[in-house]
């Protein structure tokens, strides 16, 4: 049983290459030399002599990212509860203040995790 069924037989297709521009041939070409550099082009990283310092160091860069967003959350979160106010939605006021405390939660969520474990 045939399940692709063919109208003529050795028909021989012919490929033809698709139209490309002067804008995508040029951004391919940076794409592909990005690509290139990036895995040719690395450099050797030699590990420090103290492993904790690096566990510390990532440690701080990620807790910070997490601030960022935290008062990103607290900014949005006072527009939202001074939106509420204007309007009068105890709805929108109530997901205001909630944002508002998540806000406050991840901005200080390294120091709450410092006061939990000792």
């Amino acid at each position: 049983m045939k399940i692709f069924k063919k109208n003529e037989k050795n028909v021989k297709k012919e490929t033809s290459k698709l139209p490309m521009g002067r804008k995508i041939r040029k951004a391919f070409a940076v794409y592909a030399v990005i690509v290139f550099c990036m895995t040719f082009g690395t450099l050797t990283v030699f590990a420090t002599s103290d492993p904790i310092a690096v566990v510390n160091n990532l440690s701080n860069f990620i807790f910070g990212l997490i601030r960022a967003v935290g008062m990103i959350m607290l900014g949005f979160g006072i527009v939202q509860v001074g939106l509420s106010l204007k309007s009068h939605d105890p709805s929108q006021r109530a997901n205001g203040f909630l944002t508002l405390a998540g806000g406050v939660v991840i901005t200080f969520a390294k120091e709450i995790l410092t006061l939990i474990t000792g």
